[in-house]
This record gives C-alpha cells, structure tokens and sequence, in this order.
C-alpha cells in the first residue's frame, strides 16, 4: 500500500469512527415510551412486577430482561491485535467494533467493558462480580498467560459461558481449515507432524484443540522466540509451553521444519523462510496467521511448493483465518439454550459446522458480498465467508444440540430442526414469510423453466432451487455457457446430467417450436420466417412455448429487459380467454411486517374494473402467505374530496367491489397515511365507520407510476424487501420478474410459481 493511499485509508478509518455521531454504538429502547401509562410500566411501579419475578426464580432473568441475549466484551488492552500492550481506553474502538460484529451477524446485543487492572486475579474478580448483567462473556486482548489465569477462574466460578475468542475463537476457526486442508491433502490429523511458532494465548490454544482434532502430542513441535520448547528449558517458559516440550537435541525452526505436514504460525513477520518450506512434506499445509505481515507471503510459498494448501489472517488473500466465523455463532447456541459453559463438545461442533459449510455450494449472498472472487471449495477456498447467511443456523444450531447433548443446556430446545429455521429467518427475511408458500410447493413436483438460463442468478436460484424444494428447474441457454459459468462459480450443475437445458442454437424440438407458436401467431402478423427467428432469439417466447405444450408448468423471465416486452411474449403464448393478467403484486418485507404493493408493472392507468379485479387478485395472494387481506385502495382524493381521475377511478372500483360478496376488508378512496394509520383515518371518517380495522397490508394503487414510487421509497429508503412482482391473473403459468431481482428473489418466486392450486393467479 503506497503512503498516499494509506494516509487515505487512515483519514478514512477516522472519519468512520467520528461521523455521524462518534463511535460504533449506541442504546435503544425495545418497548414504547410515549404516554404516562407506558412509563408507568417501563419504571415504577410496574417494573417491581418483574422483579418479584426475577427473585422467585432467577431463571427468569430471560423472560423479562435482555440478559439472555446480552453478552459483555471486556478487555484491559495488554494484548490488542497488531497494536500490543496499548491500554484498557486505547482499545476502546476495537471492543466497539466486535461488539458490532455480534450484533451484525448473530443479533446479539453487546456492551464493551473496558478494565483498567493488569493483575488478572483483580481482572476475574471483576468480570465474576459482572454475572448477573450478562449472559455470556467474552474475554477479549489479554495477554498470556494472564489470559489463562483470567479465564480459569472466571469458568470456575461463574455459571454462565466465558469464552477468550483469541485462544478459543482462533482455534475453532483454524482448527475448521485444518479439517478441510487434510481432507484435500489426503492426510489424516493422527499421522501428520505439526511445527508451531508462538507459544502466546491463541498459538496454544490452536494446538490443544488440534490435540482434540487427533493429532498426537509427540508429533507437536512448538517454536518461540527463543527457538524449540525442549525438556528442560528454563527461558521464556510457561506451563502452557512447558506441556508441548520435546525430549530432543534440536533447537531451531530450521532444525525441525523438515518433513512437517503442517505448519501453523501464531509469531510474526519472515519467520518461515522458503528453504525451510521446500524441506516440508508433499502437499504442506501452511497457516501463516500473523497479522499484518504473515510469516511467510503466499507467493514465496508457490515458487517453492506450489501444491501447498496456504491460510494467512488478512482479507487480501484466500482462506483468511477470521474469528468472526466463530464467535457470534457460537454465544448464539449457548444463549439460547441457556448453556452454563462453552465445552469442548460445543467447540468441535463449531468446527465441524463450518467445515461442512465450506464443502458446500457457495450461497448467492455469500457470492454477492465477494464478487469476483473463486468462491468453489478447494485448496483457495477451506472455509466459508463471514457473509455467508448460512453460518447461523449451521454453526449456531450445531452448537445449541452440542449444548443439550452434553448435558450443559439449562434451557433445551424442544426441535433443534425447528430452531434452524427461525435463526434462518432471522437473517434471510423472507425465509418466515415464505414458508407457507416452500410447504404449499412441496406438495407436488412442478417444473419450473427459465428463460434468461445463462444469469448467474438464475443459476444460483437453479442450484437452490434442488436444494431447498422438490421442483424441477428447467434452464433456457446455450450449453457450453452455461457449463463454463458454474465451474467458474462453484456452481454444482451440468447441462442434461443433472438439470434439463433447451439450447436456442440446437434442439430437436426446433420445429415444433416455431410451429406452435406459428399456430398461436400467424393471424397476428406473424409469419414463419418470424416464427423461426423468434424461437431461435427470443428466450422468454421460447420458455412460454415449453409452458404450453406441457413441457414445463411455470415460466420466470424478466432477470434483463423491460417488463411490458417479456409480459407480452408471455400474453401471446399463454394468454386464453379465462387466462389473463389481472396486475402484479409485490410483498415488501419491512422492519414492521410486509405490505403488499398493487399494480406496479401491468395495468399504467387503470380502469375501475381492473382495479376491483387486482384487489379481489390480491386477497387471494396474500392468503397464500398465511395473512388475512386488508386492503386499502389509495389515491390523492380521500373518501370523496377530489374529482380527479385517481379518485374516480377509485371510487368506481368501489362501487364494483361493493356489488358482490367480498370475504376480505378493503375500504377507500383514501390518501396512503390514511390506510397505514387508523388514527388518521377515525379524524376523516366517524370513528368506527371504516371497513378496515388496524392498519391496511395491501395498498392498490390508480396507476403504476405511484405504485413504483412507494415500492422503490420503500427499497431504497427503509430497507425493504422485494418479493415479486407477482403476476396475477396467469393461473401460476407465469411470473415476469424484474432486473433487479436477487438470487434469492428467483428461488422465492420459483416457490410461488411451484405453488400448484391454480386458482392463486
């Protein structure tokens, strides 16, 4: 990094930690606080209520407080990362930042503690006398072997996890990338012999948990400063050390380096040198781990031993040992059964979480957050990615049943499966939502084809698609492209072995094609020099073609190109005289529940009668997700005070919809705070006289314009979730997506349109 761009980098980090508001954190209330009442329950007298509660049964603690989910980072600052014995308020902002990391990646609320005391006798007395706040606590930059005394006594007389995540952390995390680098090395852990450099809190810790792995003692040769940790040694030791020493002659690195299958540095910077590299064993596994400068850089290793499996701990090269793949996720599982410890049960299923996790398809998040990079399980790629959402359930539900299974669980979990699932929805939004739609698809076996089949999201979704339902995926592209772009993305799939693929340059069915959607055409000026072109061009025809001849049950377009061209390929094919878009419907998941947004994409300016339409469409949708339809009918004019054409259009949508038996609740004309509030509405209208009661779910809109306004403010403003547009109307045989679609997204209409009750469109 030149001086420019790392003054830049530094200007930057300050203005990070300074602006908006100084800091990483801050506090927010979880309930209201808004009138005397609410107060009256948040402090006295109401809060005596929990706290009889609490001193009946301390258990309860969890019930009415946020203990069990709170966990303390505490530090005194003797052994910062890179930065060393820099003091309890200098390592301030990085007790902040892990505190965030829990937050982000596991929803754990965290406060930082930093103590000023050295002595770490006085240090655990401390953290001892903090048990009653805290859930869990996480020991964070203690020297050794203060670090060991600290947490001893702290495990010893406390009854909830205590967990230093730089020896334990670190060890988890390595000990998940050794796992995976002897299974690529064909080595097994009981044969191989392991040099170490750096006899400090996470060097150790690394080797014990090797230990439990199956490495053998005597097969460990621990390095430091001084050289061999030998039998007998009187410098630089501690009983940590004392434990790997070798009844040997030996003395150096260099001496001991020869044959090792694994090397794992815990030092500094040049430790390992390239000549005592080529003196390792076939296939040397290095672990390089000191930050910022590795004992040894990646590019030394190759010239020297180029099948080497390598790891460092920095982000700018492959297999970065990260201990943010591990500690969120492992408090998570022992908060939420209540653990009374960390053991070592709850550790080796961290490792074997992650490690399985890595050997998998890379997940379409993952692949979002680390584009451009070879995401595919190999020797660049042992262990997964901090932004894989897949981590929490894996790795926290591994935990919580190593929890129960060993017997240190005080709050066991009555369906470890069915946890999984919530920690799921807790990061993939959608997963609550969509289950009933997932169950509702599983019921049958429907094949799904779609057209833009080349999009590495289509790909993505294909793959998750098999996973995660029971449908079939049916890809329209060229195959040797498609082919091509899943080995480069680690995607698992392989044109007509294991998905169905129809190649627009070459298929049997060529003719047929052309022919049936001649016959659908040729009054409509199409003629079969068209035809065929079109068959041999248009993907989003060709996929509405397979729909019609039964070939698939369902097509997806829409992933590239604009909205009303692909839905009127798909009108021309599948369109019948019962069969015909009504308007589309998107969900958007917000921080307060969803809201259903009609019609965005069909229907520009409405008629009454394709507004009522939509809104009778859309309670039949929205039950599809388990929610009862309340439907406000939103325009500028509100109940009658404008006589424009949004409020016309309205109010004639009305009159339609009130001449029929409707079993959902829809009221309007009314303006959009109106329907979101029922406060607004009981000032407009006599208190009681709405036919919605609470807040509207579905807003219909008078024409597409206004409709995408609030569905884009919604995306772009206040974090909304997408999932849609749904088209309404088609019986299910079609959905026209939109280019701004995930690969999630994809997978979720893949379920909708695997939905099979044909009365949903």
């Amino acid at each position: 990094m030149t001086d420019t761009k790392s003054e830049d980098f530094r200007e930057q980090s300050l203005d990070y930690h300074e602006n908006p508001k100084p800091g990483k954190l801050e506090i927010r209330a979880t309930k209201p606080l808004a009138n005397g009442r609410d107060l009256a329950r948040a402090y006295s007298p109401g809060v005596a209520e929990a706290c009889l509660e609490i001193k009946k049964d301390a258990a309860n603690a969890s019930r009415y407080t946020s203990r069990g989910n709170l966990v303390a980072v505490v530090s005194n600052g003797t052994a910062v990362l890179g930065l060393g014995n820099i003091g309890a308020l200098a390592s301030k902002p990085v007790m902040e930042g892990k505190a965030v990391l829990f937050k982000k990646f596991a929803n754990i609320d965290c406060f930082d503690i930093e103590v000023n005391e050295s002595d770490p006798e006085k240090l655990a007395e401390i953290v001892c006398a903090l048990e009653p706040t805290f859930g869990a606590i996480n020991l964070e930059d203690i020297k050794a072997p203060d670090c060991f005394v600290v947490e001893k006594i702290c495990r010893e007389k406390m009854n909830i996890p205590v967990f230093h995540d730089d020896q334990h952390g670190t060890a988890i995390v390595v000990g998940a990338a050794a796992k995976n680098a002897l299974h690529l090395a064909g080595k097994s852990a009981s044969q191989i012999k392991v040099v170490s450099t750096g006899g400090g809190a996470a060097g150790i810790a690394c080797l014990n948990m090797l230990l439990k792995m199956g490495v053998k003692r005597e097969n460990v040769w621990l390095c430091d400063i001084k050289g061999l940790v030998y039998k007998g040694r009187n410098e630089e030791m501690t009983a940590q050390k004392e434990a790997y020493a070798q009844d040997s002659d030996l003395r150096t690195l260099d001496d001991v380096i020869e044959g090792a299958d694994l090397f794992l540095g815990l030092s500094g910077p040049g430790v390992l040198k390239p000549e005592m590299v080529a003196k390792m064993a076939a296939k040397p596994i290095i672990f390089a781990l000191a930050n910022p400068t590795p004992e040894i850089m990646p590019d030394e290793v190759r010239k020297v031993a180029p099948d080497a499996i390598m790891a460092t701990g920095r982000s700018d090269f492959p297999n970065q040992v990260n201990n943010v793949l591990c500690f969120p996720f492992i408090f998570r599982g022992a908060l939420d059964v209540g653990a009374t410890e960390i053991n070592d049960a709850m550790q080796l299923a961290c490792i074997d979480g992650i490690a399985e996790l890595a050997r998998k398809t890379t997940s379409a998040e993952a692949a979002a957050a680390y584009s451009g990079e070879q995401l595919t399980f190999g020797t660049d790629y042992l262990i997964p990615k901090p932004f894989d959402p897949r981590l929490i359930s894996v790795v926290a539900g591994a935990v919580a049943e190593a929890a129960m299974e060993s017997g240190v669980a005080a709050r066991p979990l009555p369906s470890i499966q069915a946890y999984k699932r919530k920690l799921e929805g807790s990061v993939i939004r959608s997963a609550f939502l969509m289950r009933p739609v997932f169950e509702a698809a599983r019921s049958t076996n429907r094949k799904i084809v779609f057209a833009e089949g080349e999009s590495e999201r289509v790909l993505r979704a294909a793959q998750a698609v098999i996973e995660e339902t029971t449908e079939t995926p049916i890809l329209v592209g060229r195959p040797d492209v498609i082919d091509a772009r899943c080995k480069r993305l680690g995607i698992n799939l392989r044109s007509n072995e294991n998905i169905p693929v129809t190649n627009p340059e070459s298929d049997v069915r060529y003719r047929d094609y052309w022919s049936e959607y001649l016959s659908v055409m040729e009054r409509r000026g199409v003629t079969p020099s068209m035809a065929q072109a079109i068959m041999r061009t248009n993907t989003t025809a060709i996929a509405a073609v397979m729909v019609r001849r039964g070939e698939a049950d369902s097509v997806i377009c829409g992933t590239s190109g604009q909205y009303l061209w692909h839905l009127n390929y798909v009108t021309q094919v599948l369109g019948t005289e019962t069969l015909k878009p009504v308007g589309s419907m998107s969900m958007m998941i917000l921080e307060d529940g969803p809201l259903f947004i009609a019609d965005g994409h069909v229907n520009p300016d409405p008629t009454p009668e394709q507004i009522a339409k939509t809104v009778i469409a859309c309670a039949r949708h929205v039950r599809r997700f388990g929610l009862e339809p309340k439907i406000a009918l939103c325009s500028d004019s509100q109940f009658g005070n404008l006589s424009n054409r949004s409020g016309e259009v309205m109010r004639g949508a009305m009159d339609i919809l009130n001449h029929g038996y409707r079993d959902f609740m829809y009221d309007g004309e009314m303006h959009v705070d109106a329907a979101l509030d029922p406060r607004v509405r009981d000032r407009v209208l006599q208190h009681g006289s709405s036919r919605l009661k609470g807040p509207a779910n579905v807003l219909v809109f008078s024409s597409t314009d206004s409709a995408l306004a609030v569905k884009n403010v919604l995306k772009a403003r206040a974090n909304g979730l997408e999932i849609g547009p749904i088209l309404m109307g088609m019986g299910n045989r079609a959905h026209v997506v939109t280019p701004a679609i995930t690969a999630r997204g994809l997978l979720n209409m893949a379920a909708i349109a695997g939905t099979p009750v044909a009365q949903y469109g």
